[in-house]
């Protein structure tokens, strides 16, 4: 071999046994057992993980981690030898989960028949993963640094993304997490299982990879989810939409966004595991990927498994193992059939955007990532009967004592709209509002502080019910030209704390005196709304697209 690997088991006292029985079952001296180097202290899977990219041993090229819950395929180490021949600058991550991005590229890479696929925009998976010898070092150094800055895979997917290191997941995943509980905090989040694994997966064809991808569809508790590569110049990033807008964005009739008749139909794991799998086999048409459905050539055990998983993982934060196996052979062959009717679909129309006789409503001022979610959402909510009209955000970050607003300008129009609001939250959103703040430190374990009185009203807008507002004034061009977009039932500080604590993480929730007297906000209650408005996002969902979009796009707009 042409590069020589050395690998440890990462571990805590308490899991000391699991950590030497993994260590046991692999081949003599593949593995050796790290332990957490102050196993007292503070929770953190970065401090074990540091130590044991630390030990790589001397005239080692390679260095390969494990945690201590997974159990390995048994072709592993054969597989990763190859892979580190195949790839050597590459960072090679050995699992994925089923409900996430890297999950859903590798979905597309089973359609491919691929054996590895890029990773794409969210956490770096690093519960079996391998790298260069200079990189494992110079993560090192990296986290050193950052100790209590964000969990280990976010931390891991930034260093590596910064110093451009190939990222790569395999396919199907080589380990399988066994969820023996979460030292770290994790056990909020239910079952953790990859997307696909086959413990006699047989190695060979390291080398075919699948890379490029632009169009994630995944479902992520309970919500069917889409994460779009933005198409233009610059640093990679991307749109975090929900599938069925994506879709309808394409043009795809409202009735293939329902699943076929039947007596669950109207369920919500069916509806979601459908649009997901909808939107993986419009994708993996427009790629031009082998066609997978039931008794075509390609169809493998890989890719069985694969789709088998989508219903699975979005529901398995608020389902036990039993009523995830109750419901996996229901929900996996709706994704066949789903992924079918994905496929005919883009075979039988070219993949086009919503047509229209007049461009798009113009959006302009304000950040630019909350521009082009905004600009995208209202895209696909209008048609050719909207007026050409421009929407400026300038003034969402400006102090106004009636609180941030936008301004709509239709062409031919000299008098503007204006849509005020109390606080704007979610993709493309600062981390600085209030919800922005409380967010943040809840992704990175860290309590939510409720500044000043707790019973004060706060009246949260999620960004696409911000371009609904829009695209309702639009529509129907009331005559009054100062509008109100807020709901007509606030939250309190507290309670949007709690729904931080219940949607991001299980935090604490703390309080503290404001640090001056705080100016009296802005009446909403009785200022009217847009014609036809109320806001359709539960602050659930709002909030956790929010903390995913800062985790995974956030990080990468800040030095901290």
């Amino acid at each position: 071999m042409r590069h020589r690997l050395s690998g440890v088991v990462m571990t805590h006292p308490k899991r000391r046994q699991a950590a030497e029985e993994l260590a046991l079952k692999a081949p003599p001296g593949a593995l050796r057992v790290v332990m957490d180097p102050d196993p007292t202290g503070t929770p953190s899977v970065l401090r074990t993980a540091l130590a044991a990219w630390d030990s790589i041993e001397d005239g080692a090229t390679h260095h390969l981690v494990v945690q201590d819950d997974m159990s390995l395929s048994e072709s592993f180490f054969e597989r990763v030898r190859l892979a580190v021949d195949a790839m050597p600058d590459a960072a090679l991550a050995l699992f994925a989960l089923w409900d996430s991005r890297n999950g859903a590229a590798i979905r597309l890479g089973a359609m491919a028949g691929a054996r590895w696929v890029g990773a794409v925009n969210e956490y770096f998976p690093c519960v079996a993963i391998v790298l260069p010898r200079a990189v494992a070092e110079g993560y090192v150094r990296y986290g050193r640094q950052r100790l209590g800055a964000w969990p280990d895979d976010i931390l891991m997917h930034r260093f590596l993304r910064e110093n451009a290191v190939p990222r790569y997941v395999s396919v199907p995943s080589l380990a399988e997490h066994q969820d023996r509980g979460s030292i770290s905090g994790n056990a909020f989040r239910g079952p953790r299982r990859a997307v696909c694994f086959l413990p006699g997966d047989r190695p060979g064809d390291e080398g075919n990879r699948l890379t490029g991808l632009s169009v994630l569809p995944f479902y992520k508790r309970g919500v069917a989810r889409c994460a779009v590569r933005v198409q233009e110049p610059g640093p990679e990033h991307w749109l975090h939409l929900d599938c069925d807008q994506y879709l309808r964005g394409l043009g795809l009739p409202p009735s293939l966004l329902v699943p076929p008749a039947g007596p669950e139909r109207d369920a919500p794991d069916v509806r979601a595991t459908w649009l997901t799998a909808l939107a993986l086999g419009h994708e993996a048409a427009r790629l031009g990927l082998p066609d997978t459905a039931p008794g075509a050539a390609g169809r493998t055990e890989v890719y069985e498994e694969a789709l088998a998983t989508i219903g699975s993982g979005g529901i398995s934060d608020t389902s036990t193992e039993e009523r995830i196996a109750e419901r996996r052979g229901t929900l996996a062959a709706l994704a066949h059939r789903a992924v079918t009717a994905g496929r005919e679909a883009a075979g039988s129309a070219p993949v086009r955007r919503r047509p229209r006789d007049r461009p798009a409503p113009a959006v302009h001022g304000g950040p630019d990532p909350l521009r082009e979610h905004l600009a995208r959402r209202l895209a696909d909510l209008t048609g050719p009967e909207t007026p050409e009209a421009t929407v400026d955000l300038t003034s969402l970050a400006e102090e106004a004592p009636d609180g941030p607003a936008l301004r709509i300008e239709v062409a031919g129009d000299p008098v503007p709209y204006t849509l005020t609001l109390d606080e704007l939250y979610g993709p493309g959103c600062s981390r600085h509002s209030r919800i922005g703040r409380m967010v943040w430190d809840a992704l990175r374990s860290r309590p939510v502080t409720v500044v000043g009185d707790g019973e004060a009203e706060v009246y949260p807008v999620y960004v696409d019910d911000l371009a609904d507002a829009v695209a309702a004034v639009l529509r129907v061009r009331p005559a009054a030209r100062t509008l109100t977009v807020a709901d007509r039932k606030p939250l309190t500080v507290t309670a949007l704390a709690q729904a931080v604590h219940a949607s991001v993480r299980p935090v604490p929730v703390l309080t503290a005196p404001p640090p001056t007297t705080p100016a009296p906000g802005p009446r909403l209650t009785d200022a009217p709304r847009p014609p036809d408005w109320r806001p359709g996002t539960a602050p659930a969902k709002g909030l956790h697209a929010f903390a995913q979009w800062l985790a995974y796009e956030g990080t990468l707009l800040t030095t901290e």
